[in-house]
């Protein structure tokens, strides 16, 4: 019967990583024409504009994944919730697969996402996995979330930053 719910924790796991995917991003392409001899004195205005619009882009990329990754974080959360009221021995294995479903949608929303943003993801990302494997390894276990709770709390310096 367990081996069954493992099983069956590792499909659902799987269609996360699979589904997670699925969620097609914008993409932007910037085209730059090379400046002509006669107007080469406009070639850094030129390129001056497409930096800015490609920092604008950034910037707005960088908010939505900010506002998806922190709703990311809620959702997580009250999985979580449900999943744990199902109990030991059987609810770990549910425990750990939202923690590891979790981990997978944050790290999805966080391409495209500037760099601050993107390494706090990935440290979020990672604590999500670590309470995973603790609760795969242990019906009874009850892993400190202390070291999750600062990787958010960087994540939201660096999207105020953003």
């Amino acid at each position: 019967m367990n081996r069954t719910r493992l099983v069956l924790t590792g499909v659902a796991v799987a269609a996360a990583i699979a589904m997670s995917g699925c969620d097609p991003q914008p993409t932007t392409e910037s085209t730059a024409t090379s400046p002509s001899p006669v107007a080469s004195s406009a070639a850094p205005t030129v390129g001056a504009a497409t930096t800015a619009a490609s920092s604008v882009a950034n910037d707005a990329t960088t908010v939505k994944a900010c506002a998806d990754i922190k709703k990311d974080i809620k959702d997580n959360a009250a999985k979580i919730g449900k999943a744990e009221k199902i109990g030991p021995p059987a609810g770990h294995f549910a425990v750990s697969a939202q923690w590891a479903a979790g981990s997978v949608a944050i790290l999805a929303h966080s391409m495209g996402a500037s760099q601050a943003v993107t390494a706090a993801s990935e440290k979020i990302q990672n604590e999500m996995m670590s309470l995973s494997d603790a609760y795969n390894e242990s019906a009874d276990a009850k892993p400190s979330k202390k070291a999750l709770e600062a990787a958010i709390k960087e994540l939201d310096a660096a999207c105020s930053a953003a």
